[in-house]
């Protein structure tokens, strides 16, 4: 029969290589490297992209009214003038 103090052993010594040994030492250098990437790039923070999300929206909404305005002078324009 196996001795589970064997299995808690194995496991001590896992759970201690995963901390010090070269599992770790990747996961760093990924870390540091994909900052670095992120860093570069040209990302905004959420508030600044709910800031021109909005902007946005404003703009839309200004853009449809004046369409109609333009719409409905043009409309006007093309009436025949009354006699």
């Amino acid at each position: 029969m196996l001795n589970p103090k064997i299995f808690d052993d194995f496991s001590a010594r896992l759970a201690e290589l995963a901390t010090t040994g070269p599992a770790r030492d990747l996961e760093k250098n990924a870390r540091a490297l994909l900052n670095g990437l992120f860093a570069r790039l040209d990302f905004v923070t959420r508030e600044e992209f709910e800031v021109q999300r909005e902007l946005l929206a404003r703009a839309r909404a200004k853009l449809a009214t004046l369409e109609a305005r333009a719409a409905a002078l043009e409309a006007q324009a093309l009436r025949p003038p009354p006699k």
